[in-house]
């Protein structure tokens, strides 16, 4: 049956807060006019404006009413019966006022979900990191469809931005260590807001972890089902030896929509060198970065650096589900580095 798998899609998007161009539109007014009742809406309308998960943690006051109004189009387009339900939520939204920042919330596909606290300008602060990108959300998917790469390991992101990447894959890959990095003050701090939102605990950074970290067969048969979270400020171009291998031992690296720009992409390849050189046992690090392709010149150009200093690299192939990217076929790549 189409209805609860149409009423779903729409949950997913709205709850993200996902453009309201990308929602099955077109499907909701050939399936309205085909049933000729209210049933459909007030489905949909009970699994985004009034779930319990946006009356906790809402999308924008704007987003909130745009959407309703083109609920309230689609419904009057297609003449069925009036909905008190609808103009009375457009009317509390309206009584609202808005805020600088919103919520949103990713369903997964263990029954938790994602929440985050986002900047709604996506240039805030002097920079892009106060906002999730599409790479973020691609990269996560891929994350679940290979938990083993994470599973019970220790794990650093590059640009960690708000979180969710590490989030998602700390709430279903069970790695040992999740260590978030940025460089941006205003985005660690709501970095750090949005790890304890969905329940976590962040580490104080304090000794440093090559000291402590399990080893050998011991770290194989210490696993956690609370993964250690750190948040850590790590700025590629002025990192010390001695601050990276603070960092160690490091078994899984990955990065969401950091080649942006060929300034950027010197220093991300000027990191990894750094960081597979301050590995003690000599055990390079797996590194997976995904990518949103704006501009493929760019793209090109951070291959042609990786050739350039001696970081072999692949494709790695389309993963099969879309769980955050329903009815949308970004234009992300992933690749894997052998650094």
């Amino acid at each position: 049956m189409a209805q609860p798998e149409l009423g779903n899609r729409f949950q997913c998007h709205f709850l993200a807060a996902r453009q309201l161009g990308r929602f099955p539109w077109p499907e909701l007014e050939e399936q309205l006019r085909a049933q000729r009742d209210s049933s459909l809406l007030v489905d949909i309308l009970h699994q985004t404006v009034l779930h319990p998960l946006c009356a906790k943690y809402p999308p924008s006051t704007k987003y909130r009413r745009c959407f309703l109004t083109e609920l309230i189009k689609k419904h009057e387009s297609t003449g069925t019966e009036p909905l008190d339900e609808l103009y009375d939520a457009l009317a509390d939204v309206l009584n609202e006022e808005e805020s600088t920042h919103c919520y949103k919330n990713y369903l997964l596909p263990t029954g938790e979900h994602v929440t985050l606290s986002e900047s709604r300008a996506i240039v805030s602060g002097g920079t892009t990191g106060l906002v999730t990108w599409d790479a973020a959300l691609h990269l996560a998917e891929w994350a679940m469809e290979n938990s083993a790469v994470f599973g019970n390991r220790t794990i650093l992101e590059l640009g960690s931005g708000i979180g969710f990447t590490g989030i998602a894959i700390c709430k279903t890959c069970s790695p040992r260590t999740y260590i978030f990095s940025d460089c941006h003050p205003g985005v660690l701090t709501q970095l750090t807001e949005n790890i304890r939102l969905n329940g976590f605990i962040v580490e104080p950074e304090t000794t440093p972890r090559s000291q402590v970290e399990p080893q050998g067969q011991e770290a194989e048969t210490t696993n956690s089902p609370n993964p250690k979270l750190i948040v850590t400020e790590l700025d590629w171009g002025s990192a010390t030896e001695k601050r990276l291998l603070d960092l160690q031992p490091i078994d899984v690296i990955v990065a969401a929509d950091v080649v942006y720009d060929p300034e950027v992409i010197l220093a991300l390849t000027g990191i990894l060198q750094k960081l597979s050189a301050s590995r003690a046992d000599g055990k390079p690090p797996e590194v997976y970065v995904a990518s949103t392709i704006r501009n493929p010149d760019t793209h090109r150009l951070f291959q042609a650096e990786l050739n350039k200093v001696g970081i072999r690299w692949q494709i790695i192939p389309a993963h099969s589900r879309g769980i955050f990217l329903q009815d949308e076929q970004p234009n992300v790549t992933i690749l894997q580095l052998f650094i």
